[in-house]
């Protein structure tokens, strides 16, 4: 009688990948909660406490995209990905993904310092906004790129 052959190996692969998930969906949403926070302190004043909850804003803004970059990009990046959904998908998301990470990245350096984000609250809501709308897209992205990521594998994979 042959021996069973162990899938233990992928199915660990997977396990890490569903953690992974669920670390950057948790970031996620502490993101987007603390941007729905932000926003509704419309008009953005000195007087408020806007200024702390920018900086705490951007923290989370970072943790969140560099988790993503870190754990689960960094497989489609090394080209270390196997399977053949996934490798396509990334292969079509991930140069937009990267377009976020640049919009991101500019919101924070320029809103991350208490000492300078009280100066520039008079542009704080032109600046989430477009922020907002690449976040959206990004969720969208990162969206499909998880249905994917959570299909079974298929015997061509």
């Amino acid at each position: 009688m042959p021996t069973p052959v162990s899938n233990a190996p992928a199915q660990d692969r997977r396990a890490q990948s569903l953690r992974m998930i669920q670390q950057l969906v948790g970031l996620r949403t502490e993101t987007l909660v603390l941007f729905s926070e932000l926003a509704r302190k419309k008009p953005f004043q000195q007087s408020q406490d806007v200024p702390e909850l920018l900086q705490k804003f951007c923290a989370s803004l970072i943790d969140y995209t560099a988790d993503g970059h870190f754990q689960l990009y960094r497989h489609i990046a090394e080209r270390t990905e196997r399977r053949l959904a996934v490798k396509k998908i990334a292969d079509q998301i991930y140069p937009r993904i990267m377009n976020t990470t640049e919009t991101i990245l500019a919101f924070n350096g320029k809103y991350d310092s208490s000492e300078h984000a009280g100066a520039l609250l008079a542009e704080l809501d032109g600046d989430l906004s477009k922020l907002g709308e690449r976040l959206a897209d990004r969720i969208e992205l990162e969206d499909r790129l998880i249905g994917v990521l959570n299909e079974p594998r298929t015997p061509r994979d």
